[in-house]
């Protein structure tokens, strides 16, 4: 299978992804508030499928919504989030992306659990974790005012016609 195949799947499969959010019968808040919730968690690295069900559920969220905006960020947007990420939490520390970057290879090529606890490592992942909580919630809070305009057209012009 070809990229540009890969690529037609996956594009196929989120738009099925997205037509399902406004045929949930619930209410668009509770909806659009587990989408945001579920693209916050499949953002954020080690979060996922399990955390955004329970989560959804203990705050009377749409499970569904949660779990399908959970499937669209898990694994897909990856490596641009974990650019993304290092650039947000390198620019508020105050420290060079690239020497981030270049420290996080250095670490995955040698890695050591005596590196791991020391001192330099969270030199390393403090501004990568920094960032993924702000592209996390800037993201969740994006898609859940994405996904309540989505259901609220989608649902008005039903009932209009």
């Amino acid at each position: 299978m070809g990229i540009s195949q890969r690529a037609k799947n996956i594009f196929s499969k989120s738009k099925a992804y997205i037509q399902n959010l406004y045929r949930i019968n619930d209410s668009p808040q509770r909806i659009a508030l587990g989408f945001g919730l579920g693209v916050f968690l499949g953002v954020m690295p080690g979060l996922g499928i399990i955390v955004s069900l329970v989560l959804a559920t203990f705050l009377r969220l749409n499970r569904a919504s949660a779990l399908v905006g959970t499937a669209l960020t898990n694994t897909w947007l990856s490596f641009a989030i974990f650019i993304l990420s290092i650039k947000t939490g390198s620019a508020i520390i105050g420290t060079s992306w690239n020497e981030i970057y270049a420290k996080w290879n250095l670490l995955i090529k040698e890695f050591s659990w005596q590196k791991v606890f020391a001192f330099s490592f969270w030199e390393i992942i403090r501004p990568i974790l920094l960032g993924y909580v702000v592209v996390s919630v800037l993201l969740g809070v994006v898609a859940y005012l994405l996904a309540l305009l989505l259901i609220l057209g989608v649902r008005y012009a039903k009932n209009k016609s």
